[in-house]
């Protein structure tokens, strides 16, 4: 099996770990959130798409040059470009 290589954004962001376990969004409005992604580009933690305010994929369409999220998760690691809706493994 080939395995395709990353693109462009997932081949060179740097690391930034989330500054806390909450999504600022969500927050603000007090909602829930089911699963948080942090930014690569400016570091802002936001729900993922399995929440019902999608803030992490409609930071990444609103913000140009923002695609890669990595997952806040305990345990998870793991990035993804929005742009190229392509996944990276342990990164």
């Amino acid at each position: 099996m080939l395995k395709r290589q990353p693109c462009e954004h997932l081949a060179n962001f740097e690391r930034k770990e989330p500054k806390a376990y909450e999504c600022e969004e969500c927050i603000k409005t007090g909602d829930r959130w089911v699963h948080l992604r942090t930014c690569q580009e400016c570091g802002v933690t936001l729900c993922c798409d399995s929440s019902p305010n999608k803030h992490a994929s409609k930071h990444a369409a609103s913000h140009p040059g923002h695609p890669v999220a990595i997952s806040a998760e305990p345990g998870e690691n793991w990035a993804y470009c929005y742009e190229h809706q392509q996944l990276m493994m342990n990164p």
